[in-house]
């Protein structure tokens, strides 16, 4: 039955072998900064930054608004107060039509908010005594203000573009975050075609030496403990076909969806071709000093903290609200002196609040704000601490790597080697089978540690890329895209 699959999954492979998909490392970290579906997220993500940003700027430009009743009509019985202030009953039977032209304009200097508005009325009475009137107000100012000593425009100003800039630097980030899941899913499907080819070159070597053993054995020349061992060691090979083919197809539909290619069978290369380049702690903390979207943030979050505390500050110890208007306006029961001779419209009202007596509420207040300010202070001091260390811990770690990476290549060459002069020995029959299986272990070992030296070498690359935002290899900045948002 594994015989069976096995003739499957080799027959399958031939079958596409045409189609196969070449492509490296770099194409593939390409490819899924395109196509892949953090891609879209990260792209989703952006956009709706972009566009919050873009409403907050247009905020405080002049606003156009039209609102108009066409019509109102009503024909019931409506309680109302008279002129002695007593509640009474009357039929009502009428119609309204209005239409207002506002334009409103943010004062972020002063933290309120002026308004010029336009606005003209009519009223239909029906009935026995049939009348119209009108209402024109051709112009009236308005302006108000929550609080004299608390301005949220001001503080939007700062906290605002910072915000945007944060948004504008996760993306960098989460870009770089699919270079990196990129590096690991291409390794990945790369080690499980390195463990394929091996376990069937491997196969086809012990059918070889079993062949050999089988006749030795009844020639006399080796004993039947050799041979048996022989003929697991030949089980096993095809076990461990059977299992890297499944494996390999797992990991090939992982990277095939992952890129959105149309093929599961991809042919890769192994980046063993490094250019020479350094990288330095003070460069490195630098740039990420620079370029990381945490600095923007902390400096978002002490601010948002500072406008916390102001706006304590603002609210608990005087209150005075202003709301002032000044037009003109008209009424008539004729539409023709509608435009005429304008009456005075002036109205100023300023609320004013002092807290007296309040059990320490205010005082409470202003010390949460207080310590809150001083708690964001501290664990920003304490993450900036942590963002240093990490970043100088993971340059020792990558360089460690690299070192690694020398060691381990060094590794499978003696390795393979080796092997090659213990087979030839088996062989000639100067060695033993153990001798042989242990070294050929040993080769298989070498080139996948070989393998895993080389994917932690570039996803540790890819790690610093991201923990600082700079192309050590091309010594620059890394830079988002110009994406338009239509």
């Amino acid at each position: 039955m594994k015989k069976c699959i096995l003739l499957l999954f080799l027959c399958s492979n031939f079958i596409v072998l045409g189609q196969s998909k070449k492509i490296t490392l770099t194409e593939a970290i390409e490819m899924a900064k395109k196509n892949s579906p953090e891609y879209q997220a990260v792209l989703n993500q952006s956009q709706a930054s972009y566009w919050k940003y873009r409403t907050y700027l247009a905020e405080f430009l002049p606003q156009f608004r039209l609102l108009a009743t066409l019509p109102e009509y009503s024909n019931s019985i409506t309680r109302i107060t008279n002129d002695e202030g007593q509640d009474i009953f009357v039929n009502q039977n009428q119609s309204r039509v209005d239409g207002t032209l506002s334009i409103n304009q943010r004062v972020p200097f002063t933290g309120g908010d002026l308004s010029l508005n336009s606005q003209i009325q009519r009223i239909d009475r029906y009935g026995a005594d049939e009348n119209s009137n009108y209402s024109l107000t051709p112009f009236s100012v308005q302006y108000y203000q929550n609080s004299l000593f608390f301005n949220p425009y001001k503080w939007d100003k700062l906290i605002e573009p910072l915000k945007y800039e944060e948004s504008k630097r996760e993306f960098i980030e989460r870009m770089e975050d699919i270079s990196l899941s990129s590096c690991q899913r291409y390794f990945g499907l790369l080690t499980a075609q390195m463990r394929l080819k091996n376990s069937q070159k491997n196969l086809a070597t012990q059918d070889t030496l079993l062949q050999i053993a089988k006749g030795r054995f009844e020639i006399g020349k080796i004993a039947e403990n050799e041979l048996l061992q022989m003929e697991l060691g030949h089980l096993n090979s095809q076990n461990e076909v059977t299992t890297n083919t499944i494996l390999l197809k797992r990991t090939s539909q992982n990277l095939a969806r992952y890129l959105e290619l149309e093929t599961e069978d991809i042919e890769l290369f192994i980046p063993e071709k490094l250019v020479d380049f350094e990288v330095s702690v003070e460069t490195a903390l630098d740039e990420a000093t620079t370029n990381r979207k945490s600095v923007i943030e902390f400096r978002r979050r002490r601010l948002e903290a500072e406008k916390n505390l102001a706006q304590i500050k603002g609210n608990n110890r005087l209150e005075i609200n202003v709301r002032a208007n000044f037009g003109l306006n008209k009424r008539a029961d004729d539409y023709d002196v509608l435009f005429q001779d304008y009456d005075r419209q002036q109205r100023v009202l300023v609320t004013l609040g002092i807290p007296i007596f309040d059990w320490g509420v205010s005082k409470s207040e202003r010390k949460m704000g207080e310590a809150d300010l001083s708690l964001v202070e501290t664990n920003i001091e304490q993450e900036q601490q942590a963002f240093e260390q990490e970043i100088y811990l993971h340059i020792l770690n990558w360089s460690s790597k690299r070192d690694f990476l020398a060691t381990s290549e060094k590794a499978k060459e003696i390795a393979i080697k080796r092997y090659q002069i213990t087979k030839e020995r088996y062989i000639l029959g100067k060695i033993t089978i153990t001798d042989l299986n242990l070294a050929q272990q040993e080769k298989d070992k070498a080139e996948i540690d070989y393998l895993n030296s080389l994917e932690n070498f570039w996803t540790d690359y890819y790690t610093l890329r991201r923990l600082t935002l700079y192309d050590f290899i091309n010594e620059k900045k890394i830079e988002a895209e110009n994406i338009l948002f239509d």
